[in-house]
């Protein structure tokens, strides 16, 4: 399943990086998002073993692996980004680490910085405690992921292998949420259903970072800003939320004032933009929450100690020089 948005430069290396590792059984589902520079039409006359569904406007990544989903035959659904390109065996351990973990919904694999291909962007998704979901082990040697498949909190959309079982208990992404944090509400309505994730970590792509969104760009920051209000008040059950609320609090004052400083109005318009929306989001979170079918004893271990800003910021900057 493979989603893209005027990503034409990357897909050649991308199907052919795919395509080497699937059997004939296997087939690739390609959305095209609307594109206006040829993505899909390109697809239809040099790889014409790839179905291509036309999109007649830009979904975003939830819109568009939703359309994927609905077209795909299969029982695995294998999501990768159009600017990943999936490394030697990477399907092959994203396979064997759902085989391997018969109550997991999903399989997130690692993601590696198409310049630093030693080093970790993302494996998998990590909740803290001010309700920030961040890329697990970004910047970790990549010798260093374990091989043998781990739980985790969640996968990322960028590479992953889903349960349809999964999606039909639990539903698919959000459309509204367009792009970003989609992945992360979807983890957290698994995780309420009593579905587990492992992480392959043999499984890695390497990934041209935010090359879709743009890196801190204000669209990003815009649906970041919104979609972050999305996620904790549909997806939070009402124990955690209240135990959280005041490092949630904390953390949002200190991100729209340093946001305000740095002029980046679009991440605080898109925080705006989601409260204005409670009156819908409280009534989803009902539904929601109603079918909850997991403690909320277990759910809390899989929320991580926040970082201090101190922290955050250094994280920041190794983020900064890893993609210079």
């Amino acid at each position: 399943m493979i989603p893209t948005w005027n990503g034409l430069r990357y897909l050649p290396a991308c199907l052919m990086a795919l395509q080497s590792q699937l059997g004939p059984q296997d087939e690739i589902v390609l959305v095209d998002n609307a594109s206006r520079d040829g993505a899909g039409a390109w697809a239809r006359r040099y790889a014409p073993d790839v179905r291509v569904v036309a999109l007649p406007t830009n979904l975003g990544f939830a819109g568009g692996t939703n359309a994927g989903i609905r077209a795909a035959r299969g029982e695995l659904l294998l999501l990768i980004n159009d600017d990943a390109l999936a490394e030697p065996g990477c399907v092959a351990a994203l396979w064997a680490a759902l085989r391997e973990s018969p109550s997991a919904g999903a399989a997130a694999g690692a993601l590696v910085f198409s310049r630093r291909p030693d080093r970790v962007a993302s494996a998998g998704i990590r909740f803290q405690g001010d309700g920030v979901a961040t890329d697990m082990h970004i910047g970790l040697p990549v010798a260093q992921l374990p091989q043998e498949p781990q739980p985790i909190f969640g996968a990322s959309g960028g590479l992953a292998l889903l349960r349809r079982r999964m999606l039909d208990d639990v539903g698919l992404f959000a459309e509204e949420f367009f792009s970003y944090l989609e992945d992360v509400d979807l983890a957290w309505r698994a995780r309420l259903r009593g579905w587990d994730t492992v992480l392959a970590g043999g499984a890695r792509a390497r990934h041209v970072y935010s090359a879709t969104g743009g890196q801190g760009s204000p669209f990003k920051q815009a649906l970041l800003g919104r979609n972050r209000v999305r996620v904790l008040v549909r997806v939070l059950p009402t124990p955690i939320l209240r135990d959280l609320l005041p490092a949630i609090l904390r953390y949002d004052l200190l991100a729209v004032g340093y946001a305000l400083l740095r002029g980046q109005v679009a991440l605080v318009r898109g925080r705006l933009a989601g409260l204005r929306e409670m009156p819908r989001l409280l009534a989803q979170r009902r539904v929601i929450q109603a079918g909850r079918s997991v403690p909320v004893g277990e759910l809390v271990r899989w929320i991580e100690p926040a970082p201090s800003p101190v922290e955050a910021l250094r994280l920041q900057r190794r983020l900064q020089a890893l993609l210079a």
